[in-house]
């Protein structure tokens, strides 16, 4: 049975760019992957990906 907390634990991405390029990696809930993750990629960044609810705006 998958784990029904998935939506509420904090997930860490690896992005490219300084954080201005795309997602290269993630989500994921350890951030000690992330960053090791983030290492193999010159210029990347980990940073908390945004919260479901967030992203959920009617679009017209």
């Amino acid at each position: 049975m998958a784990c029904a907390c998935k939506g509420k634990r904090q997930q860490w991405e690896v992005v490219a760019d300084g954080g201005k390029g795309e997602v290269v990696w993630g989500p994921s809930a350890s951030q000690a992957t992330a960053k090791a993750v983030a290492k193999r990629h010159t210029g990347s960044i980990v940073r908390e990906k945004a919260k479901e609810a967030a992203n959920t705006a009617k679009k017209a």
